[in-house]
């Protein structure tokens, strides 16, 4: 009898237990799904497309004829969860890959976390939601480009080329391109030549940006078995293309204040930004260590979006 309204004490605390713990394990399944949208690179993905909205003839703001800022922050939300989605479907793809590489092998699909068929799932149905959703609110051009944009990524850079050639962030950087010309497209319904530039600022400085990494994660791409450009060339040849794009990268980056983008403040803003870059892939090319590498990663983050801020700053238009 004295053990009776023990056992009924223990399984009311078991029942707690359980009702606390459920919450607890939906948190980390959703936290779980936010981590397959990668959203460390979402954030400079979204980052371009505002600065597409807003550096747009007609970009965001409460004047006649401006796009209004609830329209703005649909195509945002739409380009960031065009970008997740995409990113959703790479993790799927690539689980095989993540689960050897060091950088990688915590994601939710190599841990077990995340079912592949979910993952899979997830992905499509966001890609078909912000395309369709980025046609309904705004305009089919601006949906076509995120639809474009999201195969391209799929399709012609996880898929086909990443495993096949060394060339593979050249030529899948143009996926990651695509958002600020979406933006443009979003907010003036076309497709013009400072949309065109902006596009080719970011895929320019892509292989440069991404090779960075590449070196100074070069052991768990051979791992992979991904011929990335240190592996299959080696790492002076690396160096030797990265200095190669960031010097070709120039005119592109001081192209805003020319085609009237930008004014004189952000051209001067941007020459500096620019010797730096150039400056961090001379550094790389004389360091016989990866020290070098992983500044210059990092500074070409810091270099997008600075360029990308000061543009919006001293928009001209």
């Amino acid at each position: 009898m004295t053990q009776m309204p023990t056992y009924a004490a223990a399984s009311a605390a078991g029942a707690s237990v359980a009702d606390l713990s459920l919450p607890q394990a939906e948190t980390g399944r959703v936290r779980d799904f936010i981590e397959l949208l990668k959203p460390r690179v979402m954030t400079l993905v979204v980052f371009s497309g505002v600065a597409g909205l807003v550096l747009a003839p007609r970009g965001i703001g409460f004047d006649a004829g401006d796009l209004h800022p609830f329209l703005a922050l649909v195509a945002v939300a739409c380009i960031a969860i065009g970008a997740g989605a995409s990113g959703a479907i790479n993790m799927w793809y690539e689980q095989d890959i993540d689960a050897v590489m060091n950088r990688t092998k915590r994601r939710p699909l190599p841990e077990g976390r995340v079912e592949p068929s979910e993952a899979l799932s997830f992905g499509v149905v966001l890609t078909f939601l912000s395309v369709g959703l980025m046609g309904l609110a705004l305009n089919w051009l601006a949906a076509g480009l995120l639809a474009f944009a999201s195969f391209f990524y799929v399709f012609i850079y996880t898929i086909w080329l990443k495993r096949s050639t060394p060339q593979n962030i050249v030529i899948g950087g143009a996926a990651g391109a695509f958002p600020p010309m979406i933006g443009w497209a979003a907010a003036t319904g076309h497709v013009s030549l400072p949309s065109v530039m902006l596009f080719m600022l970011i895929f320019l400085w892509t292989p440069p940006h991404f090779w960075a990494l590449a070196l100074f994660r070069n052991e768990d791409y051979k791992k992979a078995g991904v011929p990335m450009l240190p592996v299959v060339a080696g790492e002076r040849a690396t160096k030797r293309q990265m200095l190669f794009y960031t010097f070709i990268l120039t005119p592109f980056a001081l192209a805003p204040y020319f085609l009237h983008v930008a004014g004189l403040f952000y051209l001067c803003a941007a020459t500096v930004l620019q010797g730096l870059f150039i400056l961090s892939a001379l550094r790389v090319w004389y360091d016989d260590t990866h020290k070098y590498a992983k500044i210059m990663f990092g500074y070409s983050i810091f270099y997008l979006f600075a360029l990308f801020t000061f543009m919006m700053l001293d928009k001209v238009h």
